[in-house]
């Protein structure tokens, strides 16, 4: 009797089935670690990659896709459309597991509309911004998720206030809202996999540093400075709904938060004591941390009981972009009775 390889997963496919082609991104920027996490959750999890559409927009992270997934399907779009692409895509074929990889840039500031729309409407998405404070494609200018008062050489002072991309989403009632930091790959890929599982908008906001032009060491998207101030909301595990469960954990100790297809997420308290499905708390909690000068990682925020942009439709199982011409028109009747009620 054969027996399966311990080198591939349980579609049969090993993990360089799973990779892209070589970046060109600079040497330890932050969007290659992402990527890295991402072909690492996407194997553990055992996604066939034909199964995934990747969209993007513009800038260095939008160039990210190319460096993973390379059997999956993908579109690259315009600055700050990629909610849109997705939308349509999404729609068209319900099947289809949806990661959107964009930037401060390409989500804080020319994408701002479409990034509260798409969170309101709760496609099911992995939304990930790669923030990294500038605009890295275009030569290290200010980005709207940039402190105030950064001074970057060439670019000056900063003088406005910065964009919270999780204070955003959360205001905007996305449903799964998380934040981490490139240099702690196993939290990333842990959140990663929470968030492929998650029927809804899942918000990522990856703090990412640009090791050319914004890796200053005071700076608040840099290496240094993540590591120095990061403040880990929990230890969290990822438990597949194939696994049998057993977690050893005393009360109070651990919040366990069950996803839609029975997996679930064991979050363990580390410094922090809270409710990740409590708006309000947490908005008090991140406007604390923001005082305090902390990067808050973990997940933030989760609601696994509104309904997704595909539950408000009632979508077929069948994808529509499957159906034939005769079952997507409306009879002559149909419209003919249209017609009367509105004259």
């Amino acid at each position: 009797m054969a027996t399966k390889s311990p080198n591939v997963n349980l579609v049969n496919l090993s993990k360089a089935d799973y990779r892209g082609a070589p970046t060109t991104l600079c040497q330890g920027c932050g969007h290659n670690s992402i990527t890295s996490q991402l072909i690492t959750a996407c194997y553990e999890l055992s996604l066939t990659p034909e199964d995934i559409v990747k969209f993007s927009g513009i800038g260095c992270s939008s160039k990210a896709p190319t460096y993973f997934l390379d059997r999956a399907f993908g579109f690259n779009g315009l600055h700050g459309r990629m909610p849109s692409l997705a939308t349509g895509t999404m729609f068209a074929d319900t099947t289809l597991t949806g990661i959107g990889m964009s930037g401060d840039g390409d989500s804080a500031s020319i994408g701002m509309g479409q990034f509260k729309h798409v969170m309101r409407r709760n496609l099911p998405l992995v939304y990930i911004i790669a923030n990294n404070g500038v605009y890295g494609l275009t030569k290290g200018q200010f980005s709207a998720t940039a402190e105030e008062g950064l001074a970057l050489k060439g670019q000056g002072q900063n003088q406005y206030m910065p964009i919270d991309i999780v204070w955003e989403a959360v205001i905007s009632n996305a449903t799964f809202v998380a934040r981490s930091f490139a240099g702690d790959p196993k939290q990333v890929r842990e959140l990663l996999k929470a968030a492929l599982n998650h029927r809804g908008i899942a918000v990522l906001d990856i703090i990412s540093p640009c090791v050319t032009f914004n890796n200053q060491d005071d700076s608040h998207h840099s290496y240094a400075w993540g590591r120095e101030h990061e403040v880990a909301l929990h230890d969290l595990s990822y438990v597949p709904v194939a696994e049998e469960i057993m977690v050893d954990y005393e009360d109070g100790e651990a919040k366990e938060v069950t996803m839609h297809d029975g997996s679930r997420i064991m979050l363990r308290k580390v410094d922090n004591d809270y409710d990740p499905t409590d708006r309000s708390s947490i908005l008090c909690m991140l406007e604390d941390a923001n005082r305090r000068q902390e990067l808050l990682t973990g997940l933030i925020y989760i609601d696994t009981n509104q309904e997704s942009l595909f539950d408000l439709y009632n979508l077929p199982d069948e994808p529509l972009n499957r159906l034939t011409p005769d079952r997507i028109r409306p009879s002559r009747e149909s419209l003919d009775e249209i017609n009367a009620l509105m004259f």
